[in-house]
């Protein structure tokens, strides 16, 4: 389920020759004008040896006029721009198999996916071939996908991966800002109450899989946790992340007395984890047009 806020206008196209990319972004009614070169650079994160060759072999247009890096850029105006394959390298990713992937929002730069339950986020070996990463590069194919940011393999719901790698470090700083909202469900063991849990997590050094409570040496990590409602012996709740520490919500909640039903590492293993990405909620890059993904999950 997706709910738009706000309408805008952004294209992206693999040319003719496939070794190239073009961009096309009309800027919204109320970008703050600023030169070029600052666009580039502040706003949309392209590097700077790319910013170098998209200067130099003269690939960047606003309003259909080749432009000078200083120049001013308005609101309505249409940037264009076209990358070579050099400037950001091709991933090797085998394809899987397209009729896997639930798409919940699409766009020329991004892609949103309900994962299921069981499936890994992306290979760890060269040969895999049925992740989620690879399903979405059949899927997206002659494009790629990017990962932006991970769900545990035993964790369902909403995930996002870029289109393009030119969009890529813009959502990384959205995640990295905490400009991108998650909300999961969960139903954990026991009575539990709203509560916010800030307890540090680091590598558990007897077993690489898991993670621990290390107030010493461990990450920050903010997990906060409102309950929906109460059940015999078990609650609904839904927990949102301000980090996003590997198996974050889990190890939490195991470390107040209520794992999450279902979990095999933290808690007792049953027939699937008990935890669900139920939304999203980020600003689309470039036009800063905001919106808000749900995949329906436990209720």
């Amino acid at each position: 389920m997706l709910k738009f806020l706000r309408k805008v206008s952004i294209s992206t196209k693999f040319k003719e020759d496939p070794h190239k990319m073009e961009l096309t972004i009309t800027l919204p009614a109320d970008f703050a004008p600023m030169p070029l070169t600052e666009v580039l650079e502040k706003e949309w994160l392209i590097p700077r040896k790319v910013r170098h060759f998209l200067r130099t072999r003269r690939q960047v247009q606003v309003n259909q006029v080749n432009a000078p890096f200083h120049q001013l850029i308005q609101p309505g105006d249409v940037v264009h721009l076209v990358f070579e394959e050099s400037d950001y390298p091709v991933p090797t990713i085998l394809p899987g198999d397209a009729a896997k992937v639930a798409v919940l929002y699409e766009d020329e730069q991004l892609i949103v996916v309900n994962k299921p339950a069981g499936m890994k986020t992306h290979p760890n070996q060269p040969n895999e071939q049925d992740t989620l990463l690879n399903h979405l590069a059949a899927y997206l194919a002659p494009a790629y996908p990017y990962v932006v940011h991970r769900l545990d393999k035993e964790t369902s719901g909403v995930i996002l991966f870029a289109k393009n790698p030119v969009v890529l470090p813009i959502l990384g700083r959205l995640l990295a800002d905490k400009a991108i909202y998650r909300r999961y469900q969960a139903i954990v063991q026991g009575t539990i109450q709203t509560i916010t849990i800030t307890k540090k997590i680091g590598r558990d050094r007897h077993d690489r899989r898991k993670r621990i409570i290390d107030e010493h040496n461990g990450k920050a990590a903010v997990t906060h946790i409102t309950v929906v409602h109460h059940l015999p012996g078990k609650t609904a709740v839904y927990c949102q992340l301000e980090t996003g520490r590997t198996h974050q919500i889990r190890v939490h909640l195991a470390a107040m007395g209520h794992p999450i039903i279902g979990d095999p590492l933290y808690g007792q293993a049953g027939k699937r984890l008990m935890l669900h990405a139920e939304q999203l909620t980020f600003s689309l890059p470039f036009t800063q047009e905001k919106i808000s993904v749900t995949a329906p999950g436990f209720w």
